[in-house]
């Protein structure tokens, strides 16, 4: 119940006495210069074959950075990277290598699965070579320790260098714990491989299965497959040797070795006494790992605020500018340029095109707006949390994050969908200006995928600024109802991660230019209204708000 009248009161719009004005009429004007043909055309430039597929570090990246920085110049937004540049340079440190095998053993028996089909895996060290050898596997359950939940699936067992089998997802049959069906940071693949090295594991195998992944195997091969990167390691992180996934089907033939079945684990590991299962099982395997830096970068435009004191704060943009580059193995004549025109050069376009609109206006805001198209976000939110370390103003300054991360290309719809809704008193103006558009809000109708924690506005809740991370929702005007849920599970099974997304003349931009109109005017509404948004009260991000806010303070009375 306590939950539900937060949720409730967080879709009430403040009185527009305390919002001061929802929109103005240079805003709603400035709004109109959102239009389908220029987000056409920024996508069309952004997934084109030229950028083979914006991988990181490649030319096509770098293609992508001078494209959008020469958007920012003409727009007349100021450079806001290091030595009064548009960019942001980083290292990436990129690795190939992968295992042919796996091999598992018991006393008597042992078996091998394969590459590919089988399993995905890649190196956990920047080093020329990765090795297990006779590494014991041991079933963790999900690999959560999760005090405010009084949960802990490692006991204080010794894993020291053991290979750590780990479900995907967290648990869901308790609504009261992990938020039930929602996916929260904890079900998410790189929390899992940061707790087993934390706790000394030398490997880690996820056990995909599309629900608890939220997506087909197909996408674990295309996602995980060819060079992975990483930002460079420091010497006191702990590494993992080996990090990997298994299909279903493989993980039961490897416990075959073992006198566990594996949907006694999954039983076993839905309750808070679980502990750790020693599986009589040995991992192996040894690999060669090209290791190379490669260069990327953020791009980083400003919009200076007109008030002499708010605009030293602002209202940071997002959208990554990456995807997956050109796929290593193509068959003659096969496609193998992964474009990402959804994703995300549509977020891009959509950034821009906002951007703009901030220009149209005949006065800039109070606060300051800072544009920032991200690198390597498909590598595990590379760029945003490395911008997220170096921002050019302390987290206390940024007033919220608005996120996008592709674009809605089916036609209008009836609804938002907003990642996270409940969490930020951005829900209340959010919810406003989506009901002067005719249109309702509703929280995050696939919350089993994990949204929130899975693009780049978490780097940024994570430093305690409040995000807005919203997108279209699934009740398309003059449509059937399911027929959106039906076209996003189609365009995930198909195109998610393929090179067949590709813009195509079909693509219907109606409601994509309703929802980026709205990007805009949230923003707008932040960027003008004196009072700074804030995580609603007991939050999971709350606490570094209060502290980067507390931080502010203290400097600023020395």
């Amino acid at each position: 119940m306590k939950r539900t009248l937060v949720l409730l009161a967080a879709l009430i719009p403040l009185p527009l006495a305390a919002q001061a004005q929802l929109t103005t009429s240079a805003e709603k004007t400035a709004a109109q210069s959102i239009k389908a043909e220029d987000l056409r055309a920024h996508i069309g430039f952004l997934a084109s074959d030229l950028l083979e597929g914006r991988g990181p570090g490649t030319r096509g990246d770098a293609l992508a950075q001078q494209y959008i920085a020469t958007q920012f110049q003409l727009l007349g937004l100021k450079p806001a990277g290091p030595n009064g540049s548009y960019l942001q340079p980083f290292d990436l440190v990129g690795m190939t290598g992968h295992p042919e095998t796996l091999t598992f053993s018991n006393a008597t028996e042992r078996m091998e699965l394969r590459f590919h089909d089988d399993f995905i895996a890649s190196s956990g060290v920047q080093e020329a070579e990765a090795v297990l050898q006779d590494s014991e596997l041991v079933f963790v359950g999900y690999g959560i320790q999760a005090p405010e939940y009084q949960w802990d699936d490692f006991k204080g067992m010794d894993l020291r260098g053991k290979t750590l089998l780990i479900l995907n997802n967290d648990p869901e049959d308790d609504p009261k714990l992990f938020g039930g069906k929602a996916r929260l940071r904890y079900g998410r693949w790189d929390y899992k491989y940061e707790q087993a090295a934390k706790v000394g594991a030398a490997g880690a195998i996820l056990l995909h299965t599309t629900p608890s992944a939220g997506y087909a195997w197909q996408v674990v091969q295309t996602s995980w497959s060819g060079e992975q990167f990483e930002l460079p390691a420091s010497e006191d992180t702990p590494r993992l040797q080996m990090k990997a996934w298994t299909t279903d089907e493989a993980t039961r033939r490897v416990l075959r070795l073992s006198d566990v079945d594996l949907d006694s684990l999954r039983s076993a590991a839905q309750r808070r006494e679980f502990r750790p299962v020693p599986l009589g099982v040995k991992v192996s395997t040894r690999f060669a790992n090209r290791v190379r830096r490669r260069p990327t970068a953020n791009v980083l435009g400003l919009l200076p605020g007109s008030d002499p004191k708010l605009s030293r704060e602002v209202v940071l943009y997002t959208a990554h500018h990456d995807h997956l580059g050109v796929k290593d193995n193509a068959k003659p004549g096969e496609d193998a340029i992964y474009n990402g025109a959804v994703d995300n050069a549509s977020g891009v376009a959509a950034m821009l095109e906002a951007a703009e609109a901030f220009t149209v206006l005949p006065k800039a805001p109070l606060r300051s707006i800072l544009f920032a198209s991200v690198a390597a976000e498909e590598q595990g939110l590379l760029g945003s949390q490395y911008l997220a370390e170096h921002l050019p103003v302390p987290p206390g300054r940024v007033a919220a994050n608005v996120n996008i991360d592709g674009l809605n290309i089916h036609g209008r719809t009836r609804d938002v969908t907003v990642i996270g809704l409940g969490k930020s008193s951005l829900d209340g103006p959010l919810t406003a200006l989506a009901r002067a558009q005719g249109r309702t809000i509703k929280a995050d109708q696939l919350p089993d995928r994990g949204f929130f924690y899975r693009s780049d506005q978490y780097n940024f809740a994570r430093l305690g600024i409040p995000a807005a991370y919203f997108s279209s929702g699934m009740d398309f005007i003059g449509r059937p109802p399911g027929w959106g849920k039906e076209r996003r599970e189609k365009w995930e099974a198909l195109h998610y991660h393929q090179p067949s997304d590709e813009l195509g003349p079909e693509w219907d931009f109606s409601g994509a230019v309703e929802d980026v109109r709205l990007f805009f005017l949230l923003g707008a509404y932040v960027a003008r209204t004196r009072e700074l948004p804030r995580w609603n009260k007991g939050d999971e991000f709350e606490a570094p708000r209060l502290q980067a806010l507390e931080a502010l303070r203290s400097e600023e009375a020395k």
